[in-house]
């Protein structure tokens, strides 16, 4: 079943999911994998569980290398039923020793899966487990992004099993960061972190000082999706640093949707002003751009505009769609404006003002309104929206 020994002695045995298109809302186009990590030692250690539909593949591969009754140990760095919703199944089947997670793992244990009679330990940050050739130090990273969630240091090796951080989510048959293209590799890390870690920056900034304090040697990163960092582990740290700080650059997204085509010629519009101002640009119908993908772009962009005409004195279904996963999601330090057409009730662009307030986007001004089809000052007066977001995205970069 295509194990892969990742270091030596530990072996990559989780799951697949070639089928994955959608996760929590986010679009997962290129599907996800189920990251399980099996170290042979004196004490048989799996690290992580999949879900309860990658089962038969995790005790798949873990019988080509060793039997699963000789599993001693089962560390558990995270209780998200991605990782724990094959763990009935591991204990009926392989009957660990032990089961090693935080305090509010073995809670959300219990209340998933019902009061068990399971060998469950818990550790803190700090704990240490011997293996035998092996020793593994547990760091607690609550709300990253549960409150059970942990990292396990394997210290001789400097292998990092980070739960959901670093991770991706990205079905291929390739296993580590070298085997696939670049650009792919880092938009799904980036993408990852956009729907998934973004409302959690500030505690992730204080999680790489505490490494960087602890004075851990990391040579590989192994999340729990996606492929493992070997080769660019300090350039995914880097991005994180950089993701979490939330700094943004010069880069702006015009975030759109339409009835009549008039607020998509504004859309254009603000989008050549911005570009006329110097700004990298993405213009983003929201017709055909998925609301995660769109929260990608803006991971990196300072300035975000957005555009709808009104509706029943509100705004289109899409645009509230985009706002309320946004807004959930907590981006910080943007700067925008607000544009839209309408017929015989202009409400768009006030709600869409509110809702930027809401999120502390930064306004350059109340707006730009525009009745029924913008006429050739309408659209001058669009693209001049776009230089003076523009103008403000670099004195604010200054």
């Amino acid at each position: 079943m295509n194990t892969t020994e990742v270091l030596d002695k530990i072996y990559w045995v989780g799951g697949i999911d070639w089928e994955l298109r959608d996760f929590h809302g986010y679009s997962t186009e290129k599907g996800s994998t189920y990251n399980s990590f099996l170290a042979l030692d004196d004490k048989v250690t799996l690290f992580d569980g999949v879900k309860a539909t990658a089962t038969d593949q995790l005790f798949g591969r873990m019988s080509e290398i060793t039997d699963p009754s000789s599993l001693d140990y089962l560390v558990l760095n995270h209780a998200e039923m991605d990782h724990t919703g094959g763990v009935p199944e591991i204990v009926r089947r392989a009957n660990p020793e032990k089961i090693f997670c935080s305090a509010p793992c073995a809670d959300a244990l219990v209340q998933h899966f019902g009061k068990q009679d399971w060998p469950v330990e818990i550790v803190h940050t700090g704990d240490t487990l011997d293996l035998g050739k092996r020793t593994v130090k547990f760091l607690e990273t609550k709300m990253l992004h549960w409150p059970d969630s942990m990292f396990s240091y394997l210290v001789e090796d400097k292998m990092l099993i980070s739960s959901d951080a670093f991770g991706q989510h990205y079905a291929t048959s390739a296993r580590f960061d070298d085997e696939v293209e670049p650009g792919e590799l880092m938009w799904q890390a980036a993408k990852y972190y956009a729907n998934i870690l973004l409302p959690y920056s500030p505690l992730i900034l204080k999680l790489l000082e505490q490494v960087k304090s602890m004075g851990l040697e990391i040579d590989m990163i192994a999340p729990d999706h996606g492929v493992v960092w070997r080769k660019n582990v300090q350039g995914i740290l880097n991005a994180y640093s950089s993701w979490a700080s939330q700094k943004g650059r010069e880069k702006a997204i015009v975030v759109f949707d339409t009835m009549w085509h008039s607020t998509e010629k504004m859309a254009h519009a603000v989008g050549d002003g911005l570009i006329t101002g110097g700004m990298e640009t993405i213009v983003m119908d929201l017709h055909g751009w998925h609301r995660s993908d769109v929260v990608t772009e803006l991971l990196d962009a300072k300035g975000l505009v957005l555009g709808s005409p009104t509706l029943n004195n509100g705004f289109l279904p899409r645009i509230a769609d985009f706002l309320c996963y946004a807004k959930g999601l907590r981006p910080q330090g943007k700067i925008g404006a607000a544009f839209g057409s309408y017929g015989w009730g202009g409400e768009s662009v006030k709600l869409l003002n509110a809702a930027m307030d809401d999120m502390k986007v930064k306004r350059v001004d109340d707006g730009l309104r525009v009745k029924y089809v913008p006429t050739s000052q309408d659209l001058e007066a669009a693209r001049d929206l776009g230089i003076r977001v523009a103008d403000a995205i670099r004195e604010s970069l200054s």
